[in-house]
């Protein structure tokens, strides 16, 4: 994790010294006023406040929550994009998470730090302080998608007044949280899943991202031709496409420019493996003679998939010259 942390006197660099040797797995950046010329400090400068909101996952401010909220307000966007910002007073008395409490992880990190400190973390958003379930903090721990903010902040409102029902197409273990009962139908609801359903009358889908793409194609395939090829397969199996988390070809694509742009277009990791390490694969697959005549494996798009995930949810389909399965890992939800 990147992240800054500005102190505004020499006691508030002090406790900014101590925040940082208790997190020493985050990349800290640390800033001060220049007249005090603190070891291991930069200087505070106009432009460094806009600079880090941009680059960082968290910032501290050691000081007020007024300075705090004056130097961040002209960055504040989107609480999807935005960092983390604690502040913290230059004692170390009480952490305050000021923005991104759930999805930039705020709060937890507030906790974290006061623990460090022996401090008191002074949490303010509705459903942590009344014990409920919180789908944007949940999310983000457990890499889901959150198919809608506005239906997320409808469902964060209506669980405050009552249970809403929660279908999962996976298997729950434990007890569901405070705030959420099961259930199939609804006015509103939650659906942890990688379809494009919607079984509620207004859904909130969580999606993980657990599908993994496995693409073959002719030499000199367009990146258009292998984008259609699979938004058809997603689209005719009912598949949300924000689920996938790779896609896998054999070595002989390696070079291939349009399913690398695809890839790298749709912001997914593309990985390459050699006819032997398909081969090795275990499993079923729809053989091709031509695919193991010219590749030297009887499939590629199927073996390829299944590597790392637990099994084939969409076998071999061609279209446009391309040929795509899905595979999907093995998945549970833990609330706790």
């Amino acid at each position: 994790m990147k992240a800054a942390i500005f102190a505004f006197s020499r006691r508030g660099c002090q406790t900014a010294r101590k925040i940082m040797a208790s997190c020493p797995d985050v990349l800290w950046k640390s800033f001060t006023m220049e007249r005090f010329a603190e070891p291991d400090f930069s200087p505070i400068t106009p432009g460094c406040y806009g600079e880090c909101f941009a680059a960082s996952e968290l910032l501290v401010f050691v000081g007020s929550c007024g300075i705090a909220v004056r130097k961040i307000a002209p960055f504040v966007h989107d609480k999807r994009t935005d960092p983390a910002v604690v502040c913290v007073d230059e004692l170390g008395t009480f952490v305050i998470p000021l923005l991104s409490g759930h999805i930039g992880g705020a709060n937890a990190l507030a906790r974290k730090i006061a623990e460090s400190l022996n401090a008191t973390a002074v949490i303010t958003t509705a459903t942590d302080i009344n014990r409920k379930f919180s789908v944007d903090t949940w999310a983000t721990e457990n890499g889901c998608i959150l198919s809608s903010m506005k239906l997320a902040k409808a469902v964060s409102a209506a669980i405050l007044e009552g249970d809403i029902p929660l279908k999962s197409d996976f298997p729950i273990v434990g007890t569901l949280p405070n705030g959420v009962m099961t259930g199939q139908s609804g006015s509103l609801g939650i659906y942890l899943t990688v379809s494009d359903r919607e079984p509620f009358d207004s859904t909130l889908r969580l999606i993980p991202k657990i599908l993994h793409l496995g693409i073959g194609c002719r030499r000199g395939t367009e990146k258009e031709a292998i984008e259609r090829a699979v938004e058809q397969v997603f689209r005719e199996n009912g598949l949300d496409f924000r689920a996938v988390q790779s896609a896998a070809s054999i070595d002989l694509k390696k070079d291939e420019v349009g399913l690398l742009s695809f890839c790298e277009e749709q912001n997914i990791p593309v990985r390459f493996y050699s006819a032997a390490e398909l081969e090795a694969v275990p499993g079923e697959f729809t053989p091709s003679p031509f695919v193991q005549q010219v590749t030297g494996v009887d499939n590629v798009c199927e073996r390829a998939a299944l590597i790392g995930a637990d099994k084939i949810i969409v076998k071999k389909t061609a279209c446009h010259g391309v040929t795509v399965a899905v595979a999907t890992e093995k998945w549970e939800v833990h609330f706790g």
